[in-house]
């Protein structure tokens, strides 16, 4: 509906979009440098230039209160509370199983704080599913939007995580000083 709009807004600012999403029924799509709130409106334009009509993501709860919460909601998006006990990783992969198409969009470093690794839910997640990890970067210094080759994970960690690091680094945030280490 809005993919007009996004399409103008992306050829007016200079944006552009390279690679495309894989033909996988379920995946999860790791974005990284995660660094300003701008990531937010970029991403919605791109998953709707890129026609992903069932993508999901993860929000921290405080989102989903009044007054925006139905907004975030009608994206796709799933409140999370980083407070409790109960296993994300476990409440994601059930979710994956009781669908035939889920997709899910994630930002790795959990935060838009300078850190120096990426956080392992993402990880989890994919690889309790039984599904591949897509990386994406939005690159604020080209303006584009990168989709990289899907990663399917292996029995080891430090392999996989490499290459997904190997993806990010010639990335640039829109704050640089908060990227990847």
């Amino acid at each position: 509906m809005l993919r007009p709009l996004y399409a103008l807004i992306f050829k007016i600012i200079g944006w552009k979009v390279v690679g495309g999403v894989p033909n996988i029924k379920k995946f999860v799509i790791a974005v990284a440098p995660h660094t300003s709130n701008w990531d937010f409106p970029v991403g919605v334009a791109a998953r709707s230039l890129l026609r992903i009509r069932n993508a999901q993501f993860l929000g921290k709860s405080q989102l989903f209160r009044p007054p925006f919460g139905w907004f975030f909601r009608m994206l796709g998006g799933h409140p999370v509370k980083r407070t409790t006990s109960e296993d994300m990783v476990d409440q994601v992969v059930k979710i994956f199983n009781r669908h035939s198409e889920f997709i899910l969009a994630m930002a790795p470093e959990g935060t838009r704080k300078k850190v120096d690794r990426l956080r392992t839910g993402f990880y989890y997640i994919a690889k309790g599913a039984g599904v591949p990890v897509v990386p994406v970067g939005f690159d604020y210094a080209r303006k584009e939007v990168i989709i990289g080759e899907p990663i399917y994970l292996t029995h080891n960690f430090d392999a996989d995580m490499d290459k997904l690091m190997a993806f990010y680094r010639p990335i640039t945030g829109k704050n640089p000083e908060l990227g990847l280490g």
